[in-house]
């Protein structure tokens, strides 16, 4: 059986081919142009399968809920051409498969899941942060996603400022100084006039943007009490994560117990950014099995 998977992103559409064994037959991305050209690429693209269903972890923000009448639609996009663009529609149309949707963390978040009970990890919950040109963030519970009116938005929480970092106003165009606005990848130039990977893990902002994640972390423990969260993205690094876990168990201070910290945030299983597309084969087999 075969079944497909989309990672559908503000720069490219990363496409895949996989069997019932998550393992990937055949794969192709496309840059991300208009919706009309890069939606009639994808579906050209897998005509060339027999897929028996499809899963998409798409970037939105995206309407999820089932019974509104824009369900699928990417919908206040900053991504100006693919505002109120229907998304599901469009491919359900062009495919005539069942289709799975579902946010681009999310995808992740369960490719993640998968692959951590796969590995003998006897987790019911995890949480994923992607760390990148955004945040992002998304929470599974006993094999289902959290959220109810539409999926969450944890890159915006508000967290406490570091003293070190009060002159600095953000980047979100939204909220300023929310989390995304405070460690995401632009905010190294906006901070330093410097990519990212440019900055020496001695850099001080590495220390500041830590603080800003572990609060964050602390906050989806507290609420949540996951069985273990998953840190992803390309702002994501080994040295980056240390500095992380110090400031959470900091943090934290005790208050509650937790897996061992090493155990507990951890960044992927899956390589390669793969997370999405494992999660979307996975998704894509729940359709199948209806």
């Amino acid at each position: 059986m075969l079944v497909g998977s989309i990672e559908a992103g503000g720069t490219k559409f990363v496409c895949a081919v996989g069997d019932d064994n998550y393992n990937i037959v055949d794969s192709k991305y496309f840059i991300t142009e208009k919706p009309s050209i890069t939606l009639k690429k994808v579906i050209d693209y897998f005509k060339n399968f027999k897929i028996e269903a499809l899963g998409i972890a798409s970037f939105g923000p995206l309407e999820l809920r089932q019974d509104h009448a824009k369900y699928g639609y990417i919908t206040t996009s900053p991504k100006l051409d693919w505002r109120d663009t229907d998304l599901y529609g469009i491919l359900k149309a062009g495919l005539e498969v069942p289709i799975y949707l579902t946010t681009d963390v999310n995808g992740s978040t369960y490719g993640e899941y998968i692959m951590s009970r796969m590995t003998g990890e006897k987790i019911n919950s995890l949480a994923y942060y992607t760390i990148g040109t955004g945040v992002g963030a998304g929470i599974i519970n006993n094999g289902q996603f959290i959220g109810d009116l539409g999926h969450p938005e944890m890159g915006h929480v508000n967290v406490k400022r570091h003293p070190k970092d009060m002159a600095f106003a953000g980047t979100c165009p939204y909220h300023g100084d929310c989390l995304e606005g405070l460690v995401s990848g632009p905010t190294f130039e906006a901070r330093l006039g410097k990519r990212g990977e440019t900055v020496p893990q001695t850099n001080f902002v590495w220390d500041i943007m830590a603080y800003y994640v572990a609060q964050a972390l602390i906050q989806t423990t507290l609420m949540f009490r996951p069985g273990k969260i998953v840190l992803g993205g390309g702002v994501m690094n080994g040295e980056f994560l240390k500095k992380i876990k110090q400031q959470f168990v900091k943090l934290l201070n005790g208050y509650v117990s937790t897996p061992a910290i090493d155990n507990y945030i951890v960044m992927p299983l899956i390589k390669h950014n793969g997370s999405a597309t494992i999660g979307d084969f996975a998704l894509a087999l729940t359709k199948v099995a209806i």
